[in-house]
């Protein structure tokens, strides 16, 4: 990888799924699947901040439309903490002698999500995630040649608009699952009005547990090379992985690099949903099939951030109608949206 050219690292994950939520009998328990059923409602009413972005007004313009809040989450919070039901959610893990058995541990990662995949490999599965282009429009920083490194990159459904919108963009993915890389170059590579020639490159390796290979550091002085990492996915890895992993991320990150964050936020409809035997942690779930989820508040999300060495620019409340247009359910969702930089 060329040091002169600008590198983005993006980390992914796409909680989608229902927000708030009455249990009934007929409960059904989340599935990974489920947030692929749901399709994102423009606000009535957008949030208007000051934007620290690159790439000019337009851009701004679209993003603060995008980036809205649809309800207040500290209104969300008294009602889920006022209601019985959920209870089991806010109550402390239990860790000590005698407390109700722990369920097993997960499969690994990699064997989780490649089951996962392996159920979902039609095409009426993939959905382009053009929205993260309006959350996120250093995406679409083009002037330079830009290189972006997607660590999860699942079936390529973050790749395909980036590279239909940056033509300068190069994009370096990496996923667990063998598998899943192979079903994402095939998505990639067949799809129509995208340039993926010396544009696309796939590998093998789990962020996880695994350093980033030497490629991603400049050959002749051994320094980062990535100018951004857009991190996604980091609810589906273990908490206690959480803080190596992005110490990982953010070693292949230039010095004035940005770390751009959208993952699950707390009493998001998909953890009202949980059921209590599905608890592995505080805040964390796990799935029948073995995916995790850990839901984020602001002061996690500093504190793991700031950890591994970021500086806060943008951390807040992502608060947005969506609606299941299968079932005609307006539901609403909770992510966590932050901004960071390396000094």
């Amino acid at each position: 990888m060329v040091s002169n050219g600008r590198t983005r690292l993006l980390f992914r994950f796409f909680p989608l799924g229902p927000a708030r939520y009455r249990p009934t009998t007929e409960v059904k328990p989340p599935s990974a699947a489920d947030d692929e059923k749901i399709d994102i409602v423009p606000s009535s009413k957008p949030c208007l901040r000051v934007s620290t972005m690159e790439g000019g007004g337009e851009r701004a313009a679209e993003a603060e439309e995008y980036h809205c809040h649809d309800f207040e989450w500290e209104d969300l919070r008294a009602e889920v903490e006022a209601n019985p039901a959920f209870s089991y959610h806010l109550s402390p893990f239990p860790t000590t002698v005698g407390a109700p058995e722990k369920p097993p541990p997960p499969p690994p990662p990699s064997e989780a999500w490649t089951s996962f995949h392996r159920r979902h490999t039609s095409g009426k599965f993939f959905k382009e995630r053009r929205y993260l282009l309006k959350e996120f429009p250093e995406l679409l920083n083009s002037k330079d040649s830009a290189k972006v490194l997607e660590v999860g990159c699942g079936n390529g459904s973050t790749v395909v608009p980036i590279l239909r919108s940056s033509p300068s963009t190069t994009v370096y993915a990496c996923d667990c699952s063998k598998e899943t890389l192979e079903k994402a170059n095939e998505i990639v590579c067949s799809t129509k009005g995208v340039e993926v020639k010396d544009r696309f490159h796939p590998f093998l390796l789990d962020a996880s547990n695994a350093a980033f290979p030497d490629w991603l550091f400049c050959k002749s002085c051994r320094s980062p090379c990535a100018k951004d990492v857009d991190i996604f996915t980091l609810s589906a890895i273990p908490f206690d992985n959480m803080l190596a992993t992005l110490e990982r991320c953010v070693s292949v990150l230039k010095p004035g690099g940005l770390v751009l964050f959208r993952d699950y936020g707390l009493y998001d409809m998909t953890m009202l949903r949980f059921l209590p035997h599905q608890r592995v942690g505080f805040r964390e779930y796990m799935r029948s099939d073995g995916t995790l989820s850990y839901f984020f508040t602001l002061d996690t999300v500093r504190e793991l951030f700031h950890a591994s060495g970021l500086l806060e620019l943008e951390l807040e409340y992502c608060c947005v109608i969506s609606v299941n247009r299968k079932k005609g359910k307006k539901m609403q969702r909770v992510w966590v949206h932050g901004k960071f930089q390396k000094p």
